[in-house]
């Protein structure tokens, strides 16, 4: 009995289709990708549920003074008896909301701005990265302190908002100049050919392959608001009474805990920072080993010469013929 035709072509597209979800994905396999995808999510479990799952509230007061570490109060306590490990839970929510948030901002502002210019060029194009740039010699910290300073209710989205809008500019410089170097691509003159919109080509011709792209500036831009706001938090700008780990390290720093020899409060919400930062450089690590194939191949690539040989090839140079390849 023969098969339709129709049966044969479906079944030849299925594996396609997965090869293609599988090279989508394909990034999220490295070893770095996946230790910093764990440890986001983890600090982002803890973000949702710290308030339910810390047992002291973190502004309450005891009679346990500067206590070390011990089954009752795991991170110690403070000056005033505050539990330090409820601290540090419970002002994760804080950090990951300003980091999060500012990096969906800068990042929407990103592609608007990075992507129209870059594709549609002339005066529109010029005027846009004329923006940008303008925006890219901003200094952002102290904008936001000014800002935070006469608005000292607007709390983290306030925050946020600012580190969003001041840090978008980097991140549109890139997408522009990738952009203008995939505008002239086949499928995209094939696509203004048949008589496709400007903003169809936009979405579902170019922005598709500026996924990793804008994924890696995301990432950055949620570790430039990270460090932002535990900064502000460390000098005293944003408001105190909302708990991060940088109004932690504030208190610890004004109580003098090193010369106390109160390690345990500052040890715990530096060792939160660096771990976060270092989950997040892992993920963004993950991403460009993905868009760059030079990181992909550490450097080289394999090349198979006249003499039917595998051959070494340095990205970027003449290869070295005459060296076999070692396995």
């Amino acid at each position: 009995m023969a098969v339709p035709a129709a049966d044969v072509k479906a079944a030849q597209a299925l594996p396609l289709e997965a090869v293609a979800r599988r090279r989508r994905f394909r990034f999220l396999a490295g070893g770095k990708t996946v230790t910093g995808v764990v440890v986001i999510g983890f600090f982002l479990v803890i973000a949702i549920i710290g308030d339910w799952i810390a047992p002291y509230d973190p502004s309450a007061r005891s009679s346990d003074l500067l206590e070390s570490p011990s089954g009752r109060h795991w991170f110690g306590t403070t000056h005033l008896g505050q539990d330090i490990f409820s601290q540090v839970v419970v002002g994760t929510r804080s950090v990951m909301l300003v980091g999060l948030a500012a990096g969906i901002v800068a990042t929407i502002l990103a592609v608007i701005v990075g992507v129209t210019s870059g594709y549609l060029g002339g005066t529109p194009g010029e005027g846009l990265s004329a923006l940008s740039n303008v925006f890219l010699v901003i200094p952002a910290l102290p904008l936001i302190i000014i800002i935070g300073s006469a608005v000292p209710t607007g709390g983290d989205i306030l925050v946020a908002v600012i580190i969003g809008f001041t840090s978008w500019a980097w991140g549109a410089r890139v997408l522009r100049a990738q952009t203008l170097s995939l505008r002239g691509r086949e499928y995209v003159e094939a696509a203004r050919a048949t008589g496709e919109s400007t903003w169809r080509i936009i979405f579902f011709e170019i922005l598709p392959n500026l996924t990793a792209v804008i994924a890696s500036s995301f990432v950055g831009t949620v570790i430039f608001a990270v460090m932002s706001e535990i900064t502000l938090a460390f000098v005293g700008v944003s408001g105190l009474s909302n708990w991060n780990w940088g109004t932690i390290l504030f208190w610890a720093q004004s109580q003098q805990a090193l010369a106390q020899g109160a390690w345990w409060w500052f040890a715990p919400a530096g060792l939160a920072i660096a771990i976060l930062g270092t989950a997040l450089s892992l993920l963004n690590f993950g991403i460009d080993e993905f868009v760059s194939p030079r990181l992909r191949g550490g450097g080289k690539a394999r090349v198979k010469g006249a003499d039917g040989r595998t051959h070494r090839m340095r990205v970027g140079f003449t290869p070295v013929l005459g060296r076999e390849e070692q396995p």
